[in-house]
């Protein structure tokens, strides 16, 4: 999910049109075009902007996200596995924050199994937070959202019981000045969450193979007998101008033992890491990747529920074997949590 900006003004050009959306952010740009893409590699909060701008709308049909059963139990279980067990935990919490929310998913779905009542979602995209409000208000839930800053969140100290993130941290400059934010914002004892967090290594395998599952289809799909497989060029085109961006908004990876001192120099108490998902991701990289390369109408249900069955049965794996052997720094994803010192 993506990083975020408090000052619209900073990450959009003077002239950008505004909308009536929350606190008069500015409009989305879901198309950047070359120049944009080439001023967006020497301002990263621009890059972050345009990046997911473009990915707001189709975000959460290219990573499979919805807000039923399967990932209420997926958000469910990233809170239990890292926080289901700590002793300050009394659920509902009243008031939760998203930080870089993206669509809204990790929170939305958060809310709908019973972990916080109320919410708000924050994001530098326009794209994303305006998104996130409407998946929110499609679900019943009570959620308020504005663009805003991870490095200078726009709530007063001590407002929030919950923050939560979910492939946000690798997106921030100064991680450990939006840590130090999110305690700020935090009520004495509040707690924060975040998950989807590429480890060092886990990143080198996971890009390595996205980059040569791309490679193969979209050469492959260029024989006459797979080019229904095709997407059409445009849209590839876009896709990799997209893809660009990556190495600008793709700030961080994570040593396991490193982000939590990260945490704990911030000011968090209670601080643990875990990670997940090792075989998993050796199988969810290229799958992901494949289904970006191809048209949607490809991807059939028969598909999608081998590729959620397949992942499950492996991430089975990876947490009842796999933990048990491989070292911790090599799986994929990091989660992180920690608590505000009580006064």
């Amino acid at each position: 999910m993506t990083m975020m900006s408090s000052d619209a003004d900073q990450t959009s050009p003077a002239n950008e049109p505004q909308n009536n959306g929350p606190a008069g952010d500015p409009a989305p740009r879901p198309r950047a075009t070359a120049e944009e893409v080439a001023a967006a590699f020497e301002d990263t909060k621009l890059a972050q902007v345009l990046y997911h701008d473009w990915e707001a709308e189709t975000y959460d049909d290219k990573w499979s996200i919805s807000y039923d059963e399967r990932c209420i139990d997926y958000a469910r279980g990233r809170f239990d596995a890292i926080a289901g067990d700590a002793d300050d935990v009394s659920l509902p919490y009243e008031r939760a924050l998203e930080l870089g929310c993206g669509t809204g998913f990790f929170l939305l779905n958060l809310m709908q199994a019973g972990i916080a009542k109320t919410g708000s979602v924050t994001d530098l995209s326009p794209g994303m937070v305006q998104v996130a409000l409407r998946n929110a208000e499609n679900l019943g839930l009570t959620v308020d959202g504005r663009v805003a800053d991870a490095e200078g969140i726009p709530y007063e100290d001590d407002t929030f019981d919950l923050v939560v993130g979910h492939a946000v941290l690798h997106h921030i400059p100064d991680v450990g000045k939006a840590l130090a934010e999110v305690l700020r914002v935090l009520k004495p004892g509040g707690r924060f969450i975040f998950a989807g967090e590429p480890t060092t290594i886990g990143n080198l395998y996971a890009r390595k193979l996205g980059q040569l599952t791309w490679f193969a289809t979209t050469n492959v799909t260029r024989l006459s007998i797979l080019r229904s497989w095709r997407r059409p060029q445009q849209e590839l085109d876009e896709s990799s101008r997209a893809a660009a961006l990556e190495a600008v908004v793709d700030l961080h990876t994570f040593d396991p033992a490193a982000l939590e001192e990260l945490a704990a120099d911030a000011g968090a108490v209670d601080v643990r890491v875990r990670t997940e998902e090792f075989a998993a991701a050796l199988l969810g990289w290229p799958i992901r990747t494949f289904e970006a390369a191809v048209p949607e109408e490809k991807l059939t249900v028969a598909w999608r529920l081998f590729a959620f069955q397949a992942w499950k049965k492996l991430s089975w794996l990876d947490e009842t074997v796999l933990r048990r052997v491989v070292p911790k720094k090599f799986f994929y994803n990091a989660m992180i949590t920690g608590v505000k010192p009580a006064r």
